[in-house]
Formats: C-alpha cells, structure tokens, sequence
C-alpha cells in the first residue's frame, strides 16, 4: 500500500506503539464533526419521538451519555492525548422513518485535535440509543460511525465528501 511504519504517527520505527509528542506543536483552535446512524423499527422510532419509553428522554440520556464520553477519550482510546474539551454539543435527527442521524461537534484550542473525541460522542450516544430501547427492539443497528469534517492543525482543514 505504500505506508511504512514511520508514516503511522503511534508507531516508532521500531514498530513499538508509543505516544505523539506534541510538545513542539502550536497552540490552534481545534474543532471536529462525527456522525452516527442508529437504524432501528419504525415503531421504535415513534416510541422515542413520542418520549414513551419507560427509560425517560432517550435522547437527552443520550447526549449526557454522548458528552461524558468525549471527555473520557483518553481513558477509552489508549494513545489519545488528555485535553481540556472546550465544548461538546450533539445533535439527533431522524433522517427517515427507521432512522436516526447523531452528530457531535467538539471544539478545543490545543496542540492536537479532537477526532477522536467527536467519534467518541457519536459511538456512545448510539450505544446509549441501543441500550435504552433493547428491550423493545433488538434489532437495532449502529453505522456507519465517521469522521464528517476536521478543522485546525498543520493538515488543515477536512470535510468528507459525500
């Protein structure tokens, strides 16, 4: 594929994992989006829209869930950096009649960015979705999980292509 070892940023030249020194990096303004998309039944969907799930509020359980979870990044993911999240929101809309989309924007001003914890958001506000509605549908489904747009830092900014 033409990637060597050194072009992959957690690994040495040795192929030992390690973590990013980022001590030489400016201070930037950092922000990153995520989706997730949790397919579930239409009547599953109607229950949570209609707030008529014993649980509560699915999607305001969801955002708290969503928020934790960005801030617990580096306790997740094991060479992710320990930051000071400046803002965290998450966005649910249903896109369908089956389907609800999540997005989290999270927003820093550091030496390395927040991909992951956007992600992060995303992968547990959609778990906490599962979880609060299992026992009515079990055949909920999570994905795809992405990364939508990045801004800040030497690689600039990025947007997904649709």
């Amino acid at each position: 594929m033409g990637n060597e070892m050194s072009d992959l940023t957690h690994f040495d030249e040795t192929g030992a994992s390690r973590m990013v020194d980022v001590g030489a990096k400016p201070i930037t303004t950092r922000m990153a989006r995520a989706s997730a998309v949790v397919t579930m039944r239409p009547e599953t969907l109607c229950l949570i829209l209609d707030q008529k799930l014993a649980k509560g509020n699915v999607f305001e359980v969801a955002r708290l869930a969503g928020i934790m979870a960005a801030k617990k990044t580096p306790e997740l993911i094991p060479l992710c950096h320990s930051l000071g999240l400046d803002s965290v929101e998450l966005h649910f809309n249903a896109i369908d009649d089956r389907s609800v989309r999540i997005e989290s924007v999270v927003k820093v001003e550091a030496k390395t960015g927040v991909e992951m914890e956007a992600m992060t958001a995303v992968s547990v506000a959609a778990l906490t979705i599962y979880d609060m509605c299992k026992a009515v549908d079990r055949g909920i489904s999570i994905g795809p999980i992405e990364l939508v747009e990045k801004s800040g830092g030497k690689s600039g900014h990025y947007t997904k292509l649709s």
